[in-house]
């Protein structure tokens, strides 16, 4: 007798750089989400889709639980709150380097307990840790919440990532497929063409500049070049918060947004599967964490 097809809604939240967009990117098979070792990457909810079998399982990363210091973090704080309830299924991501349960992750777990959502506790990083730590974390968190399955991984070392798969089908109601079975993100190429130029802008600039970059595509054009191959054009602004910030993006003599817009394009090229012509420009916008009009940009539609 054939399984029954299941699907639903997984949504991943977690403390900032505990690995939820990596999971994410490990699990689809694919860059959906942008990854650099800084806080708030995330900004929004992104939809990727895993498509299994007997299963079609829909994930929403979401921006990393921190303390907000602007109208920007307040908004990607409440997206991640809202995700808590707004799903099927919940992994909450922590890291086994954790000694104990910390603020904010003791913050996640009340927010949990207030849904009562079925919670897939992920434990990231166990590479960097031994066996005793891990068992110890695991009881820890154990005695504070009935979670559904509690499973170590590392996604450096791509180590149990199935398991979160295989656990996720389990947990999950018979229904439909939302999505066609060759789509991996909801995301349009607009969004995902913005995605990695910031991404490879936070990567590149390392700490010079602080988390306030923007990426605008305002021009997104097919067009076939001579020999009849399709090609690409892309206009796209950078904005940042200072005049200062906006020459340590530049760099000397362009050098700094020249490998930002290669790097960028090369990881666009791959996703698109043709050529891509990609124009960035470098804008000041005077605190636009704070401006309402930037801001609710980001906030969630559903």
């Amino acid at each position: 007798m054939d399984k029954k097809f299941k699907s639903g809604f997984v949504s991943i939240v977690g403390r900032t750089n505990v690995g939820k967009s990596s999971i994410l990117n490990s699990l689809v098979k694919e860059k959906v989400a942008a990854i650099a070792n800084k806080p708030q990457t995330t900004r929004t909810q992104i939809r990727a889709i895993v498509n299994r079998p007997n299963s079609q399982i829909i994930f929403m990363d979401t921006p990393g639980i921190h303390k907000p210091k602007s109208k920007l973090g307040d908004v990607m704080v409440d997206n991640a709150f809202e995700a808590i309830g707004d799903c099927d299924v919940l992994l909450f991501v922590v890291e086994a380097t954790s000694k104990d349960i910390g603020k904010g992750d003791r913050l996640i777990l009340d927010k949990i307990k207030e849904a009562k959502r079925k919670t897939i506790l992920i434990i990231n990083k166990i590479d960097l840790v031994n066996k005793e730590e891990i068992a110890r974390l695991i009881n820890l968190y154990k005695d504070e919440y009935d979670f559904a399955a509690i499973i170590p991984v590392s996604v450096e070392k791509s180590y149990n990532l199935d398991a979160i798969l295989d656990e996720i089908e389990s947990n999950l109601k018979e229904g439909p497929a939302y999505y066609n079975i060759d789509e991996y993100t909801d995301q349009t190429l607009r969004q995902l063409t913005e995605e990695t130029i910031r991404e490879k802008a936070l990567r590149l600039l390392q700490d010079e500049v602080p988390h306030g970059i923007l990426v605008e595509v305002e021009k997104m054009k097919m067009r076939k070049t001579i020999d009849k191959e399709p090609i690409y054009d892309i206009d796209a602004t950078i904005y940042c918060v200072r005049e200062s910030h906006k020459g340590i993006i530049i760099g000397k003599n362009g050098a700094m947004l020249k490998k930002i817009g290669t790097y960028a394009r090369q990881d666009l090229e791959k996703m698109f599967d043709c050529k891509i012509n990609l124009k960035i420009w470098v804008k000041v916008k005077q605190d636009w964490i704070n401006n309402d009009s930037f801001v609710k940009k980001f906030k969630n539609k559903d």
